[in-house]
């Protein structure tokens, strides 16, 4: 057996600068950007938009020293009231740019200057050898762009372009086209959701473990599992290494592997499994959580927040653990850790998140005291 120095683990389908990156090649600047604005300006209200360019223009030493990295500053923030700039010295790799754009539902490149992984090729006579001298960059090309319709495909692409005959083929004058084209890459880039039910608490305060408590005829993990799976593809029970092996004879189990940060811990651990997902996340302690509220969360889903939540009653606060955590959130969780914080809600204090009032605030009741129990026995009318 060959030995491995480090553990493999999922990885994020990332590209150059974000997961869902299209490279516009085969024209002049001016065209690629001309369209880069026109997809911004259709999409912008529903999704964020990163673009990356290159600027033609030498600025010139003055300019430099205008600044304060003119003066030997490394990077420099600039409110500019209506925008904010960031300006730094160094040319950023991938490692770099990609939390630079962890929020992008859709990253536009400027291909003439930069790689992605997915490319929007024009077919413009005048830069018919450009484009031939970028062939290493067509590694997945989606969709060819006529900038005139009696001049068709390259040769050279129809050569070397695997899956040519399947590519469509649009105008580039065809804008409603090109965004239906786009409207459908977009919705097919929705991350599928998993379910995660929270059982790992060591319920203290409650004296006995609140994953088996019954209210509703069975022990209420498998209320909440059951639940759930209405909504997911897949559910799954978090739980703590030693209480693993007992569960996973009965349940399909993820057994926490960031130790000892709670639901932060769970919360990681299932995006580490499954980086590329969201995550319903429900903590077991609900019992007054129903179907037609997750059905409400699930339909005021927003993909482009990092999360989407209900507001808590009591405090106002988002509540992290009747949530659907996006895959963009997976890097601003382990961010936030490496800072010194394991609170889940703190994340989605400080972070872009849809937020939503539940129609009926009875269903975010946790139980955590005896006392608490016998409360929701009365709202459910089973009475002890």
């Amino acid at each position: 057996m060959k030995h491995k120095k480090h553990e493999d683990i999922a990885r994020p389908s990332l590209g150059h600068f974000g997961r869902n990156e299209w490279a516009i090649l085969g024209t002049n600047c001016g065209e690629i950007k001309q369209l880069a604005s026109q997809l911004t300006a259709a999409f912008s209200p529903k999704y964020k938009i990163g673009y990356v360019d290159a600027d033609h223009q030498e600025v010139g030493s003055s300019a430099v020293r205008s600044l304060q990295l003119g003066h030997g500053a490394r990077l420099e923030f600039t409110d500019k009231i209506e925008y904010n700039r960031l300006d730094f010295m160094g040319k950023p790799t991938q490692w770099q740019f990609r939390p630079m754009f962890n929020e992008m539902d859709l990253v536009l490149v400027n291909g003439n200057h930069f790689t992605a992984q997915k490319q929007v090729v024009f077919i413009d006579q005048k830069k018919e050898d450009s484009l031939h001298r970028k062939l290493d960059r067509l590694t997945d090309v989606q969709l060819i762009l006529l900038t005139d319709p009696t001049v068709q495909p390259f040769v050279f692409l129809k050569e070397n372009l695997k899956g040519f005959k399947k590519i469509p083929v649009l105008q580039a004058t065809d804008f409603q086209a090109i965004k239906s084209f786009f409207e459908k890459k977009l919705h097919d880039a929705l991350p599928p959701l998993n379910g995660l039910v929270l059982v790992g608490g060591k319920s203290r305060r409650m004296g006995t473990d609140k994953s088996v408590l019954q209210y509703h005829d069975k022990p209420q993990r498998d209320v909440m599992i059951d639940l759930v799976s209405k909504f997911c593809i897949k559910t799954q029970l978090s739980c703590r290494p030693e209480q693993a092996g007992e569960l996973a004879y009965t349940h399909d189990v993820l057994s926490d592997t960031f130790l000892g940060l709670g639901p932060m811990g769970a919360i990681l651990s299932a995006f580490r499994q499954a980086p590329n997902s969201a995550w319903l996340v429900v903590a077991c302690d609900l019992p007054l959580l129903d179907e037609a509220a997750l059905q409400f969360l699930v339909n005021n889903r927003d993909t482009s927040a990092i999360a989407t939540t209900y507001r808590s009653p009591e405090s106002g606060f988002p509540e992290p653990l009747v949530a659907i955590w996006e895959p963009k959130s997976y890097s601003v969780l382990l961010q936030f850790l490496a800072q010194g914080y394991s609170c889940p809600r703190k994340v989605l204090i400080n972070s872009p998140v849809h937020v939503i009032d539940a129609p009926n605030p009875d269903v975010l009741m946790n139980v955590n005291t005896p006392g608490e129990v016998d409360v929701v026995l009365k709202k459910l009318g089973i009475f002890e």
